[in-house]
């Protein structure tokens, strides 16, 4: 009998004390994970006020974009075809995939270094401190990445404590600094010095000279994803660069501001992100025809959820509020209603999302991808020609419940060609 055969006919409650295992830690490092950035987003808010705030915003944007451009090519490949493979395979692939992770910082970090000593004033020295500060990011989130694919959770956590811990004395150093790069070089030294404690964790070091090994090795899924997730997080920067030209600097920073508000929900979201491709491939295995309810509960649940923190939000007097997030409380306030529905057709359509990155199914969540990148962008920027920020924000919730139909479509459609063809499970060398 083979591993999976014995893995498949393990008991329900065996299988199901490992889910919920697996699960918990998944949120508990993202909970961490985001209590940081959710601390280093007020403390910026109250310290700077709301138009260095939103040049702040334009640095966190764009290191989401290059965050993505990384997790397409380095770790979500990993993810798909190294999730509970021999231990050697998977060290042999988290070095080459951490290593590729390495590479795309220092060589997206050294363009960013160069744009923003060119562009000087206000925004160029976050910029080119965040160029200087990319590998370190990047390698740490890849290490979290790995840990959940080889099913050790508790060591992502434990990272992303390390990186918590670190981040106190460096802001601190920064606050009294009062300026937007010193904001920026704390958080990405801290980062650093977490992606160093990964190294010890692992026991593995990043081989970036076979970045180019792993990128021929996955190139069927990586480009895909990497296309994919740059479309999602680019859309989300030409909302954010639109935003501040059609309404100046301080809208980013309200936007931002709203999404600060939904942090604990997010977290709540994103731990599930961690997780969930590697248990709908889990489902898929054991039982093909439950993918789509497990799908539908996930992506439902997150939708739910994200009404109810919205609507508590509602409620929250103002006097709160201006304790959180100070002056960019009020110009937050307002877009509660509009990012709480757009966050929860984002929550829907993550769960038809993880069953499509679990069918490798790479050319139907690319389709969706851009379809949904493209209605973010021009719902964000459209609102904001028509009606400002408040606008903006609607238009991104049209965008949003829009596009998290299309991956429902695509999600029934790609389930019924694996059901007639079925698609190769896992790739263990």
């Amino acid at each position: 009998m083979t591993t999976e055969e014995e893995k498949t006919r393990a008991p329900a409650g065996s299988v199901r004390r490992a889910f919920v295992g697996r699960l918990s830690w998944g949120l508990a490092d993202q909970a961490a994970s985001s209590i940081s950035n959710f601390a280093v987003g007020i403390y910026v808010a109250r310290s700077l006020g709301v138009t260095a705030f939103g040049v702040f915003s334009l640095a966190w944007v764009t290191y989401g974009v290059v965050l993505n451009v990384s997790r397409g090519l380095a770790t979500d490949p990993l993810v798909v075809r190294f999730s509970g493979v021999p231990d050697a395979s998977w060290r042999g692939a988290v070095a080459r995939s951490s290593g590729t992770a390495l590479g795309v910082g220092a060589a997206v970090g050294a363009a960013c270094l160069v744009v923003g000593l060119a562009l000087g004033g206000r925004v160029g020295p976050a910029f080119a401190c965040l160029g200087v500060m990319l590998p370190g990011l990047l390698l740490q989130d890849a290490w979290r990445y790995a840990f959940f694919a080889a099913g050790t959770g508790r060591k992502a956590f434990v990272n992303d404590v390390v990186w918590g811990v670190a981040l106190v004395p460096a802001m601190v150093v920064a606050a009294r600094v009062g300026t937007v790069a010193a904001f920026v070089l704390a958080w990405g030294a801290s980062a650093t010095v977490a992606a160093a404690y990964g190294c010890l964790q692992s026991g593995i070091l990043p081989r970036a000279a076979r970045a180019r090994a792993w990128l021929r090795e996955q190139r069927d899924l990586g480009y895909r994803y990497l296309v994919e997730n740059v479309s999602l997080s680019g859309a989300s920067q030409l909302r954010a660069y639109g935003l501040g030209a059609i309404a100046g600097v301080g809208a980013v920073g309200a936007v931002r501001g709203a999404e600060l508000l939904l942090g604990p929900f997010l977290a709540v979201l994103m731990g599930l992100s961690l997780v969930t491709v590697a248990e709908a491939a889990r489902v898929l295995r054991r039982a093909p025809n439950r993918l789509c309810t497990f799908c539908l509960l996930l992506g439902g649940g997150q939708a739910v959820a994200a009404l109810l923190w919205g609507g508590a939000l509602l409620l929250m007097p103002d006097r709160l509020g201006e304790l959180v997030l100070g002056d960019v409380w009020h110009s937050a306030a307002q877009l509660i209603v509009p990012v709480t529905l757009g966050v929860a057709g984002a929550g829907l359509g993550t769960g038809a999302a993880a069953g499509l990155r679990a069918l490798a199914a790479a050319r139907h969540s690319l389709r969706c991808q851009l379809f949904a990148s493209a209605c973010y962008v021009a719902g964000g920027l459209g609102g904001a020609a028509l009606a400002g920020t408040v606008g903006s924000a609607w238009g991104v919730a049209t965008a949003t419940l829009a596009g998290s139909a299309v991956w429902w479509l695509q999600l029934r459609s790609a389930l019924r060609e694996h059901l007639k063809e079925p698609i190769p499970e896992v790739r263990t060398s």
